[in-house]
């Protein structure tokens, strides 16, 4: 039961766990840094249900430089 879980959420449990890793750091300073800590965690979710899903990167470096070269051409 726990294997099946975790091959279908792991990236989204992996997620968690990261974003509250580096927000625990964060948790000792105040409320300021416990809804950057939240957030952490909302972003660990987040790129964890993209790799749960296989959607692909979750930045596509060849339209990050294609939009680039034909915005500025000189970079070429």
């Amino acid at each position: 039961m726990w294997k099946a879980w975790l091959e279908t959420y792991g990236g989204r449990i992996a997620g968690i766990a990261a974003g509250l890793l580096f927000g625990i750091i964060y948790l000792i300073s105040g409320f300021w840094d416990m809804l950057f800590c939240a957030l952490l965690i909302g972003i660990g979710y987040w790129i964890g249900k993209q790799k749960d899903e296989r959607r692909g990167p979750i930045f596509p470096l060849e339209r990050l430089t294609d939009w680039v070269c034909d915005r500025w051409p000189w970079s070429r």
